[in-house]
């Protein structure tokens, strides 16, 4: 992992980077905002920037913004100085840390915040056939595309493979083809010069320059336009790139990892992609099965992600009762692993006494506390307490409860619902505005108008 500090932390930097040195992490520091958005342009990267909250914290998340440059951003402050750690949230920070750092507290963070836990939990034989493969593949440099449904693991499995290649000491770079928009990837791929369009602002080097010496993973790769589909074919054959707006090729050393959850044979015959590409990608080929074709992965992914939101939310592990696995085990999982940890991570502060039990339990199709399955529109089904209310009041009623079940986390509340945490902290602070009591970290009591 990858961290960027920006700011003095008014000497706090030395014992701040030892922790997260400690923790596996690889930091860079700059003193000031400019310095650290220079640094990010240039192609050095970061999977997380902690910043100081005497700095101008706004105009640094906006600037990352506006040249989409994705960075989550954690806000660090001396002492317990509210006003600034508020201004820091509602700027856009992901969560606000107290200095002198607490030694959990940081790793918490690390771990949350940039998501860098990548363990591959697995238990069932067709997931482990899987993971031999992949290990046999990573030290070629040959391209590798992996298939398989939304949410069953395929960036976990990029990652597997990067960490045994030959090519693990450098960085791993992602890129969502699916999320930015068809007039942004060039530039995103390949950087652009200072200028060279409206909002070009400053020279930005783009993910394969990023990626030198290490891995660019292609993630979703069928959404990817036909006509930059021809240019990433030269990309990856002459192994260079031209940045927009740039005069001269530039040289670059990666190995490319996609994934698809399309089936990309039927793609190509369909014309929707290129077939040299698609054979230059596949020439490695890793498919993931659904978790309901690798049964024996559900109770143990289970237990993991229970444990892992049982520390994340300072609760207490619980283990699943007997009917809780036997119900987990008999759902079709059609949202795959991804399904499941919203389910548990919903659990976890759901539950009371000693066990996960049935009632604390969500899925898709059944009811929570008897486990029936229900029709979401029949007239007997979980909607019809809220026919005659407009879906804003609804929406609002949804997010207050999640956080508070979270107590008060925006994080993980936000990872809950299914939508950013910007798009959450948008809602509350709309929420504010109306005079509606918004919870506090901690609290878990609905606040009252």
């Amino acid at each position: 992992m990858q961290l960027l500090i920006v700011g003095t932390l008014e000497g706090q930097i030395g014992s701040a980077s030892q922790i997260a040195i400690q923790r596996g992490a690889k930091v860079e520091q700059v003193d000031t905002v400019e310095a650290g958005l220079a640094a990010l342009r240039s192609g050095q990267g970061a999977d997380l920037a902690m910043i100081d909250v005497t700095l101008d914290v706004e105009h640094f998340i906006k600037s990352l913004e506006s040249e989409r440059i994705t960075l989550p951003v954690v806000a660090c402050g001396i002492g317990n100085d509210t006003k600034a750690a508020v201004r820091a949230i509602r700027a856009g920070a992901k969560e606000y840390v107290p200095l002198p750092p607490d030694t959990d507290l940081i790793a918490a963070v690390l771990e949350a915040v940039a998501e860098e836990n990548f363990a591959i939990v697995h238990k069932d034989p067709r997931m482990a056939d899987v993971l031999k493969l992949a290990a046999k593949v990573a030290p070629s440099d040959a391209g590798v595309l992996i298939t398989g449904a939304s949410g069953t693991g395929k960036e976990l499995l990029a990652r597997f493979v990067h960490g045994k290649s030959t090519r693990k000491g450098g960085r791993f770079v992602a890129v969502n083809c699916a999320a930015i928009p068809e007039n942004l990837m060039e530039s995103e791929l390949f950087g652009h010069e200072k200028g060279s369009f409206t909002g070009a602002v400053a020279r930005r080097l783009g993910k394969f320059e990023e990626a030198n010496g290490g891995t660019l993973l292609l993630d979703e790769i069928s959404e990817m336009a036909t006509h930059l589909q021809s240019k990433l074919l030269r990309a990856i054959q002459e192994k260079e790139i031209d940045r927009v707006g740039g005069n001269k090729p530039v040289q670059t050393d990666v190995r490319i990892i996609a994934t698809s959850n399309r089936d990309m044979e039927s793609e190509v015959a369909n014309g929707n992609f290129r077939e040299d590409l698609f054979f230059r990608l596949n020439v490695m080929s890793l498919k993931i099965p659904s978790l309901k074709e690798r049964p024996e992965d559900i109770p143990v992914l289970a237990k993991h992600f229970a444990k892992k939101y049982a520390e994340a939310n300072g609760l207490e592990d619980l283990p699943l009762a007997q009917e809780t696995s036997k119900m987990l085990s008999q759902h079709s999982w059609p949202g795959n692993v991804r399904e499941l940890e919203n389910t548990m991570h919903r659990a976890v502060p759901l539950s009371t006494g000693s066990k996960i039990g049935p009632d604390a339990i969500t899925l898709s199709g059944v009811e929570s506390n008897a486990g029936r399955a229900t029709s979401a529109n029949d007239g007997n089904g979980a909607t019809v307490g809220l026919v005659g209310r407009t879906v804003a009041d609804v929406e609002r009623d949804l997010i207050i409860d999640t956080l508070l079940h979270c107590l008060g986390n925006r994080t993980h509340a936000a990872n809950i619902l299914g939508i950013s945490i910007r798009t959450l902290r948008n809602k509350l602070k709309q929420y504010g505005e109306q005079g509606i009591n918004v919870p506090t970290p901690g609290e878990t009591d609905r606040p009252t108008a």
